[in-house]
């Protein structure tokens, strides 16, 4: 039987935000000038009220857990989106994929390739079937999100390769997928940050055409535990240290991250002239908050268009929760509108 602290727990993050707020009066928890969102602090008292600390689930386990979380807190695919479910050739096999698109859009529309997030452990097709959705609908773009392998069955570089075929094929069949194939960009969350990041330095070292955009939610584009939000937050929610630590095992195995290698830390890149505009998402209490704006300030060095958008509030992977977090939505709202205004 769940405690009452866990029971209570799940009772204030289904609640509604006005209740939360009102609960959580005078106990919100702050850092620095930052000042928890209500609803966020409710997911957040949650996962660390059912945590076991020491105890890192396998990666099966693991995956069942995002699935089942995302399922509670996130919304459906709107109603006026369709979906497809087919597969395009990857490296080493058949990669699968899901197409979303707005019933009644345009044609031929713009896309957007997008790469879910989950440590390069976890995360699936169903898990970001809400994100995809949404971005579908009030971008009215194409969205096609790409199932790349996963570690520790298939570690460093099997997810990199992945997304960069998906993204080539996706411009390769623009036509035969009714996409605009100049208005094609790339975006993802968190390890899909990195993806969508790494896919754009491939296109270009490879003599592909870039991604017309980038949006990089939270992303993780380091490997060390360098940076103040990283060491002030690494007993915090959803990704904690111990957490970060094992997803980097899977991903890279005991030999750890090779050094100098830009698919495993995009931030170390020499030079990011020439990339595409990107819009960088951070969240205040999310221990990948510093390195996402340092990301952004060096593209912006670079001389690329940079729009850096923080939620002072919020936590690792709210996007993912928006039937809790209506931060959430108010997120894929601003990625929308950044979409429509890049991509035309």
């Amino acid at each position: 039987m769940a405690s009452p602290r866990v029971v209570a727990g799940a009772m204030l993050m289904k609640s509604p935000e006005p209740l939360a707020r009102v609960v959580l009066t005078g106990r919100r928890r702050r850092l620095g000038h930052r000042v928890m969102d209500p609803k966020a602090q409710a997911v957040g008292d949650f996962s660390l009220s059912i945590r076991v600390p020491g105890y890192i689930p396998t990666p099966e386990e693991s995956r069942q857990q995002m699935t089942q979380l995302v399922a509670a807190l996130d919304d459906p695919v709107p109603e006026d989106v369709a979906t497809e479910d087919r597969t395009l050739p990857g490296p080493v096999s058949d990669l699968p994929i899901r197409i979303y698109r707005k019933k009644g859009g345009r044609s031929p529309a713009p896309a957007v390739a997008y790469f879910h997030g989950g440590g390069f452990v976890q995360g699936d097709l169903d898990t970001h079937n809400g994100i995809c959705g949404k971005l579908a609908a009030q971008a009215d773009c194409v969205v096609i999100a790409t199932d790349y392998r996963l570690a520790p069955e298939h570690p460093f570089p099997a997810a990199p390769d992945d997304c960069f075929a998906a993204y080539r094929w996706i411009r390769e069949n623009a036509a035969m997928l009714e996409l605009d194939a100049d208005r094609i960009a790339v975006a993802g969350d968190s390890a899909g940050g990195n993806l969508a990041a790494v896919t754009s330095m491939l296109a270009a070292d490879n003599n592909v055409p870039l991604p017309a955009a980038q949006v990089l939610i939270y992303p993780v584009v380091q490997n060390e535990h360098t940076t103040l939000s990283r060491d002030e937050l690494k007993d915090g929610f959803i990704i904690p240290r111990e957490r970060i630590d094992w997803y980097d095992l899977q991903y890279f195995g005991e030999q750890g991250a090779p050094k100098g290698d830009f698919r495993a830390a995009p931030i170390t890149r020499d030079d990011l002239a020439g990339q595409p505009p990107a819009l960088v998402i951070t969240a205040g209490f999310d221990p990948l908050r510093d390195e996402g704006e340092a990301y952004a300030k060096r593209l912006e060095d670079a001389g690329v268009a940079v729009r850096l958008l923080p939620f002072d509030g919020q936590i690792h992977g709210f996007i993912s929760m928006c039937g809790v977090i209506p931060q959430g939505r108010a997120c894929i709202a601003e990625i929308s509108g950044y979409l429509k205004e890049v991509l035309g």
